[in-house]
């Protein structure tokens, strides 16, 4: 087997490309050749592969790419200073807007991270305003701090594999991370569904920095656990553990995990009892012996003799003879979830390959052995257990911090699943992201109202304590009293999520909305369909469980599955070195908008139209479970939302729930003008809200409401009258229905198309209040209309968003500039 040869070879081209060689596309051309047999669904597979990678937000990465809710999101919400949400400001009053990070010709892919914390991300968030993200992630770096770094993107020039790994199979861009949190945090909801050690107790610390998991010796139960117990096989491959053995220099970034097998922090995995980790600490315990004879200095001394004494301790306490005195069930996970290549000679050793570098021949060290040697045995083998957890070292985990050097793993993932078609004709490969770093991205995400707080909102009856850090909490946890911050867990933000499988290529995009805990509920559907047994994820919140989708609406039977066609990738295009790129200048895209242009944005709210960065088109669209209907109505006092949730398609998720958010673009009861308020509806639940009109400062109400997959309402009139108009959807023969009804006939309303053509501009009398009914079959179910009224200029209601019909249908084609 020539893997290591193959391996030096693909990574002296990564470190001479932009990863667009030729060998990585043909990995995706290869899955898409291979068929699932006829009749086949998601559930006739038997394995199901994982791979989390870090720090990438969606815009970050595929805010460019066709048929996604990105660059040219005509949805986008409105910032409280009247500016869309692509405009951001900082402090000095300068604005940027995204700008391209061009990987080849500057050094971006070597500047390193942003700030990516629990205080940093609530505050780029900023209750929902989402308009403070130039302060709030300003790079660490003096050098780069004045850069609007959050700002930069990738396109597919910068990364052409994960552009054609997303066309060929299914990208989710309604996918947040878990936890307004970094790595850890995330982490722990992908592996067990919560951050506390009671999940369903508010009172119980919330785990939201990574210093209080990593190596903290968590205790809460893990969904392997619970795999384990049932008798699921499952494994977690990774070439070496993050804690210490022995590694120097370069090596760790290379070969271990990077911390990101949060299996490694919890109690009941016993990680100390490591074989290399235990040889490391009796070396260590040789070294330190050896210093203590040498080394004069006491405040060394004092230190070493302190170190010495923990080891000494641990290497009576974790030898392997006790390790096989723990009972069976200890003995078991702990070997499935720290699986590394010990057998591979190599897989602590780097070596240097040289290339052809800009002008002169250079160097570069890369692992000896094969990161993947033990996981691509058991495929070999075909001994790849049910559920399989891939854990990248850093050099490989896309991490701002390092290059896009990730593109090679994900490919070779897939060249080691798809080497035996047999193999890839019954797996499910699943690549996502912890968290977005400190990267934009332009969707708020979707969180729970305190339900014990009526101001924040509302919310089906459930409790959402479990779900929020309130300020008393903070301060407990940081102990602290000099703490402002309160904030939800979650949902974080969008990052990148690709579901590759036979049943799931052909370049669809699902816009259901997803976190880290889908995964889990995924594999709790998925077990119990193929063997009967229930293993649920009791940590999962009610709340979170009920918002986030199983991912089962990703997959399609494989009769139903058409051929896929990509456009090769340029390979000769991408002839400059990710390695050289270091040396290149710095990223100098950005332009700082002038306060003319500002106002002209702010006047039309159209800039993203002209920024013309996303490509155009649109691609094939999965079913989704749920429709939003909304009613709004007043009273001369109050002004009240209703909302209730209906199903359009048949899933294993009882009573699902939807969330949206309502934004005042006018002061309202002591909050300036951007309060947000956030809501949860449960399927069979009608939720009603009311704002007092004597508390809206001045004369006018100015409402948004945003939900997901573009969904959107607009409400602008004079408090003195707000006309009641019925606007809902239904399906007719299968056909999606936009019907329209003037309810309180006291104003002739005009009713026009903004966006689809799909009917001419109607005239609403107040003396005829006829329902119109509009068919939007011709846009694939989308719909934008306006109702204004000549005789009252200051009203205007907006409507937007998209039917669903139980069926699949397109993504917008408003987004790609389809023509219908």
């Amino acid at each position: 087997m020539d893997s290591r040869r193959s391996f030096l070879k693909k990574a002296a081209m990564l470190a001479g490309s932009t990863v667009a060689i030729n060998w990585l596309p043909e990995s995706i051309q290869k899955a898409l050749a291979i068929e699932a047999p006829k009749g086949s669904t998601f559930l006739d597979a038997e394995h199901v592969v994982f791979l989390m990678q870090e720090n990438r937000s969606f815009d970050h990465c595929f805010g460019t790419l066709k048929g996604v809710r990105g660059f040219n999101d005509p949805r986008a919400m409105k910032l409280p200073n009247g500016l869309p949400v692509w405009i951001q400001g900082n402090k000095e009053g300068a604005y940027f807007a995204p700008f391209h990070l061009d990987i080849v010709n500057s050094k971006s892919t070597w500047m390193g991270s942003l700030p990516h914390g629990w205080s940093d991300m609530v505050a780029a968030r900023h209750d929902g305003k989402m308009d403070n993200w130039l302060e709030a992630k300003s790079s660490g770096n003096s050098e780069y701090k004045a850069m609007p770094l959050t700002m930069g993107y990738y396109n597919r020039a910068d990364i052409p594999f994960y552009y054609a790994f997303a066309d060929a199979f299914t990208v989710c861009d309604q996918h947040f991370c878990s936890s307004l949190t970094g790595t850890s945090a995330n982490r722990s909801y992908f592996w067990t569904g919560t951050v506390r050690e009671e999940p369903r107790n508010p009172e119980s610390v919330a785990h939201v920095d990574n210093g209080q998991i990593n190596y903290k010796d968590v205790k809460w139960k893990t969904y392997p656990e619970r795999l384990q117990k049932a008798g699921i096989p499952w494994k977690v491959y990774q070439n070496e553990l993050s804690l210490p053995v022995g590694f120097k220099g370069e090596e760790e970034d290379w070969l271990a995990n990077f911390t990101d097998n949060n299996l490694e922090f919890h109690q009941q995995y016993g990680v100390r009892y490591h074989l290399t980790h235990y040889q490391w600490m009796k070396e260590r315990v040789n070294e330190l012996h050896k210093f203590l004879e040498t080394n004069p200095k006491e405040e060394l001394l004092h230190k070493a003799k302190a170190e010495l004494e923990d080891l000494k301790r641990d290497v009576i306490h974790y030898t392997p003879e006790n390790f096989e005195n723990l009972p069976q069930f200890e003995k078991d996970i702990h070997r499935n979830a720290f699986v590394t290549n010990l057998a591979d000679p190599k897989f602590h050793k780097l070596e240097k390959i040289a290339y052809r570098g800009e002008r002169k021949h250079q160097e570069i060290e890369v692992p000896a052995g094969d990161v993947f040697y033990q996981f691509r045995k058991d495929v070999e083998d075909r001994q790849l257990p049910t559920v399989s957890w891939l854990v990248a070292p850093c050099r490989f985990s896309d991490h701002p911090g390092s290059p896009w050097y990730g593109a090679w793993y994900v490919s070779e993932v897939l060249d080691i699943l798809t080497k035996d078609p047999e193999v890839w004709k019954k797996t499910i490969f699943i690549l996502t992201y912890d968290e977005n770093d400190g990267y934009f991205d332009h969707i708020a995400p979707f969180v729970p109202p305190l339900s014990s707080n009526s101001d924040q909102g509302a919310v089906s009856e459930i409790d959402t304590s479990d779900e929020y850090v309130t300020l008393e909490q903070e301060r407990k946890r940081r102990n602290s009293k000099n703490v402002s911050l309160e904030s939800p867990i979650g949902l974080g933000y969008r990052v990148p999520m690709v579901i590759a499988s036979p049943w799931s290529k052909g370049g669809w995009v699902n816009s259901e909305v997803f976190d880290h805990t889908s995964c889990l509920q995924f594999l709790e559907y998925f077990v119990e369909k193929k063997t009967g047994k229930v293993v649920k994820e009791e940590n999962i919140s009610q709340w979170r469980r009920m918002v986030c989708g199983d991912l089962t609406t990703s997959f399609r039977p494989v009769d139903n599955i058409s051929k896929t066609r990509l456009n090769p990738v340029d390979r000769d295009g991408y002839v400059e070195s990710i390695f050289s790129a270091r040396n290149k200048k710095l990223p100098t895209d950005f332009v700082k908008i002038d306060s003319q242009k500002l106002e002209e944005i702010k006047s039309t709210g159209q800039y993203h139209a002209a920024m013309q960065m996303q490509e155009q088109g649109w691609k094939d669209a999965c079913a989704l479970p749920y429709e939003l209907q909304l009613k709004v109505q007043h009273t001369p006092t109050m002004l009240s939302i209703s909302s209730t949730l209906e199903r359009r398609l048949n899933t294993a998720k009882a009573r699902a729930g939807m969330p949206y958010y309502v934004i005042s673009y006018v002061a309202y009861d002591g909050h300036p003008a951007g309060k947000v308020w956030n809501f949860t509806v449960r399927e069979g639940d009608q939720l009603a809200y009311e704002w007092e009109l004597d508390k809206i400062v001045g004369e006018y109400i100015s409402f948004a409401l945003h939900g997901p997959n573009g969904f959107y309402r607009a409400i602008e009139a004079a408090k003195s009258y707000i006309p009641a108009i019925d606007v809902y959807t239904k399906v007719v023969a299968g056909k999606p229905i936009l019907c329209v009804q003037l309810v309180s006939p006291n104003l002739d309303l005009v009713l026009k198309d903004c966006s689809y053509d799909l009917f001419q501009t109607k005239a609403m009398r107040k003396d005829d209040p006829a329902l119109f009914e509009i068919d939007c079959s011709k846009s694939e179910g989308w719909y934008d209309i306006e109702i204004t009224s000549s005789e009252d200029r200051k009203v205007k209601f907006r409507y937007a968003g998209h039917i669903e019909t139980g069926k699949s249908s397109k993504t917008d084609p408003l987004m790609g500039k389809v023509k219908l």
